[in-house]
């Protein structure tokens, strides 16, 4: 289920077994949207600036707290996105740790979910004074 990852850019370090391509998770959530929980980890500024539809809002320092509301989805996958990937990675890990083992990062973020699946989805830059988009 962690596919190939084909759809990276060249040279994307990708981890079968921990991540799934922007393009796989897109597909899973057109065939088989119960099977399937995408989780954002984003902040809440980041998720009003650019969102895939579809995805539940539990920002990274909440996961944990909310570890029993994302149990009680009962969905067999459980996908992770964020901006480019490294906070996803953390949260699936952390997921794997409080017992959801096959919890995925979905690879590249949703920057790359921009470039590869949906154009139409923002692309943009975080910093201090919030977000700002430039693509």
């Amino acid at each position: 289920m962690s596919g190939t990852g084909s759809d990276l850019p060249d040279g994307y370090p990708f981890q079968p077994g921990l991540e799934i391509s922007p393009r796989e998770t897109a597909e899973l959530m057109r065939t088989r949207p119960d099977g399937l929980l995408v989780i954002d980890c984003r902040e809440r500024v980041e998720w009003e600036t650019a969102r895939i539809e579809g995805t539940v809002l539990i920002p990274l320092g909440e996961i944990q707290d909310r570890i029993d509301e994302i149990e009680g989805q009962g969905k067999p996958t459980i996908a992770v996105v964020c901006h480019h990937g490294r906070r996803s990675m953390k949260a699936a890990l952390l997921l794997r740790q409080l017992g959801i083992e096959g919890a995925l990062s979905v690879a590249g973020g949703i920057d790359w979910w921009s470039r590869s699946v949906d154009g139409s989805i923002p692309r943009y830059t975080k910093d201090a004074s919030g977000c700002r988009v430039v693509g």
